[in-house]
């Protein structure tokens, strides 16, 4: 009987995957944007099931994101293998450098990094059998050169261009070629690129060449992969790379989105864009195809992949280590001291500053992706605020102009418990309700249309506390290129807290 797996295989906010190859293992990367540590790295031996093994970017010496804008940040990372060393190239846009870091082992720890020379986005490195190193990226953004993909020689250990950087391919003529990925396959040079915009018209596309700086013929069977136009429960498919695994066979991982139904027709994708797989076939001219004729679905033929026996969701955190688990994340370079794991053992403390969510800063903010749009996340909360507009809570956050959070607060004197939506300039404090004790669970459930928040005493019955729509946390409508987070905070909106929030355990239960 065959086997199939089930696409996404990395599901919520990880987008422009890129993978190697080491043995019988595989490693990919995505980008992570305005969340530190960056580039989240994986690991899995069948392509479908992974594990999260660490980052590559865990020091502000190598992802300085003061002050980034939303959805700026790390872009588009490759991953290499060469040589018993591992490569992690990308373009950190909150300066608009690009660079590369190594490391002996995917877990690290990865170097500092390796600047270089070189403008555009989405680099990535290609070790030819002969020696030459190639850097391959995206130019023309900023309206200095013509739009496409340029390349040149590079000396991997210093990181010095050695040759003329070249204009090699611009595309087939959609808009925004970028994303490309350099292959030596059976003596030719295969040039892997993303076009049409990472939106509902993005596609992947290909050129080859006997030499690695062209002329690049283009695939007359572009695009080998789209679902532009398509009612496709899978959308946005594109920016791809490409692995071949130990039987000979060839597969791709890449991003898309799954849009979930608006009340009045349309569509909207809130979880972000995701790392999607498919196997990629040869004609007979020698030109790849990804998927069914460029098509793929959430249901798809394993073929000859050796599938592990899933490892189990972990339902709930205790804060029981002396570091986060990988899976978390801050908004921005996190304040030393702002948080801990150790100052209460088996709690997380959080020091409310200034900064609020609304601000394009860091935040007192531990996050994690949403990765189901059924789930049902809940924390337990121990926090004494006596300062006027002291907070602290959970929030659903897509970035600081789009979020809703229920809190532990002190307004007029009172402790109360709070719910906000902040949606573009509006803002609302949608409920407010006395609470008399400094222990409280929040959470929400989350469906394919709304968030329903809750809050409970820690032996008492849960009430219901509101609700706010998924759409208005969509990209559609907030903008930008990451996906829903689920935060625990803390601030007293424009000071510090005199009192840290300490929450003990994080559930995140998926329901489907």
């Amino acid at each position: 009987m065959p086997q199939h797996y089930s696409n996404p295989v990395i599901s919520g906010f990880h987008p422009d995957p890129s993978i190697c190859r080491v043995g019988s293992d595989y490693y990919l990367v995505t980008s992570s944007f305005e969340y530190f540590p960056g580039v989240p790295i994986f690991h899995s031996r069948d392509l479908v099931n992974w594990r999260q093994v660490g980052h590559c970017l865990t020091r502000q010496s190598q992802l300085n994101l003061e002050e980034c804008k939303s959805s700026l940040g790390i872009f588009a990372p490759t991953i290499r293998y060469h040589k018993s060393r591992f490569y992690m190239i990308t373009t950190n846009t909150n300066s608009f450098r690009n660079f590369y870091v190594w490391a002996d082992q995917p877990e690290g720890p990865w170097s500092e990094p390796i600047w270089l020379d070189w403008p555009g986005i989405d680099p990535s490195l290609f070790f030819d059998e002969d020696g030459h190193v190639y850097l391959t990226g995206t130019g023309g953004f900023l309206g200095d050169e013509p739009l496409g993909i340029y390349q040149a020689e590079i000396d991997i250990e210093t990181g010095l261009l050695l040759t003329e950087r070249r204009l090699i391919w611009s595309g087939t003529g959609a808009k925004a070629p970028e994303g490309p990925h350099l292959y030596r396959i059976q003596g030719m040079y295969y040039l892997l690129i993303a076009e049409g915009g990472t939106e509902y018209g993005h596609l992947v596309s290909i050129a080859r060449s006997d030499n690695p700086y062209g002329p690049f013929e283009s695939n007359p069977g572009n695009p080998i992969l789209t679902h532009r136009s398509t009612n496709s429960t899978i959308q946005a498919t594109g920016h791809a790379d490409f692995v071949q695994i130990e039987d000979g066979s060839w597969w791709a991982v890449f991003l898309g989105i799954r849009p979930a139904p608006v009340l009045f027709g349309g569509q909207h994708h809130h979880l972000g864009r995701e790392t999607f797989l498919a196997p990629v076939t040869w004609t007979s001219e020698g030109w790849p195809v990804i998927g069914d004729e460029g098509r793929v679905s959430d249901k798809m033929d394993a073929g000859t992949l050796p599938l592990e026996i899933q490892t189990p969701w972990v339902d709930k955190d205790d804060f029981e280590t002396n570091h986060l688990s990988s899976c978390w994340n801050f908004l921005r370079n996190p304040r030393e001291g702002d948080w801990s794991v150790e100052e209460r053992p088996g709690w997380l403390t959080l020091r409310g500053t200034e900064t609020t969510l609304n601000d394009v800063g860091s935040p007192a903010f531990v996050g994690r992706r949403q990765q189901h749009f059924r789930c049902a996340v809940s924390t337990l909360l121990s926090f004494e605020p006596l300062q006027e507009a002291e907070e602290a809570g959970l929030t659903v956050y897509m970035n600081e102009r789009f979020h809703y959070e229920i809190a532990l607060s002190y307004l007029s004197g009172k402790r109360k418990v709070i719910l906000r939506r902040r949606i573009g300039s509006l803002w609302k404090v949608e409920l407010e309700e006395e609470y008399e004790g400094s222990d409280i669970i929040l959470g929400v459930d989350a469906d394919l249309s709304q968030y329903s928040f809750f809050y409970s005493s820690p032996n008492g019955e849960r009430k219901p506390f509101g609700s706010g729509e998924c759409s208005l946390l969509s990209t559609e409508v907030a903008g930008g290129f990451t996906g829903v987070y689920f935060g625990l905070y803390s601030t007293g909106n424009g000071r510090p807290c005199n009192i840290p929030a300490a929450f003990d355990w994080f559930e995140y239960i998926p329901e489907c």
